[in-house]
């Protein structure tokens, strides 16, 4: 999946992200496990808006995504940051990293658990140790009743943006069309945007974790830090490099 047409809108339609809260809350878990400088990369960072915000507590970022159009505005956002095209799963940095993000159910972008486990062993083998990882995934209960076999309508500013969500409950995969309507001139242009979500348990993603070096430390419900329920759609999980 690359978001090519996304691109050009995504952060008019992820305005309720609220990146500067969500940077605050991310950081303050990397605090909470004595991350508090060096280097941090933001793996699958898109259009870096959330990596600017997390720039402003002083870390040095790099930034990461397999999306040249999407990193496109990460470069203007940040332009003395390392940025890099790859894939999450391969990565290559240039050096070892002290710490790690990756937000906004990126993970669950992986549809193979070997691409899941893949991406932490990556991660691993550029971390220094004792470095801390942040990341959120979405839930399997957000999969099978809030996305799910369900669509949605956005309209922001000149876009409108229809979302049509088919859920597969054996692979707890949701497959998404995206269909978005750019207003020029009066007249539409329209563009189409395909690709899937996995869900994946808890108790999996902790043994891939422990399996590629990490320790977890804490597992969150969403901007919280409380522990997560049955109802909880997205999840944080902190883990330290062993």
């Amino acid at each position: 999946m690359s978001y090519s047409s996304l691109a050009e809108v995504y952060d008019k339609l992820t305005e309720n992200v609220e990146y500067e809260k969500r940077a605050e809350y991310i950081h303050s878990l990397l605090l909470k496990n004595g991350a508090d400088s060096g280097v941090l990369l933001d793996l699958a960072c898109g259009t870096g808006t959330l990596s600017v915000e997390l720039a402003k507590f002083g870390y040095d970022m790099i930034l990461c995504d397999l999306s040249e159009e999407m990193l496109s505005f990460a470069r203007e956002r940040l332009p003395d940051a390392l940025i890099l095209c790859q894939s999450m799963t391969e990565l290559d940095l240039y050096g070892t990293i002290n710490h790690a993000v990756c937000s906004l159910d990126s993970i669950n972008h992986l549809l193979k658990p070997c691409d899941v486990k893949a991406a932490f062993s990556s991660v691993s083998l550029f971390m220094e140790k004792g470095g801390v990882f942040v990341f959120d995934v979405n839930t399997i209960h957000k999969h099978e009743n809030v996305l799910g076999n369900n669509s949605f309508v956005s309209e922001k500013d000149n876009v409108f943006c229809v979302w049509q969500n088919t859920y597969k409950k054996k692979s707890k995969t949701v497959d998404i069309n995206i269909d978005i309507f750019i207003e020029e001139e009066n007249k539409y242009e329209r563009l189409r945007e395909s690709f899937s979500e996995r869900a994946y348990s808890i108790e999996d993603i902790k043994k891939w974790l422990s399996e590629t070096g990490f320790e977890v430390t804490g597992i969150y419900d969403d901007m919280t830090e409380n522990e997560p329920t049955e109802i909880s759609e997205r999840v944080y999980f902190t883990a330290v490099k062993r």
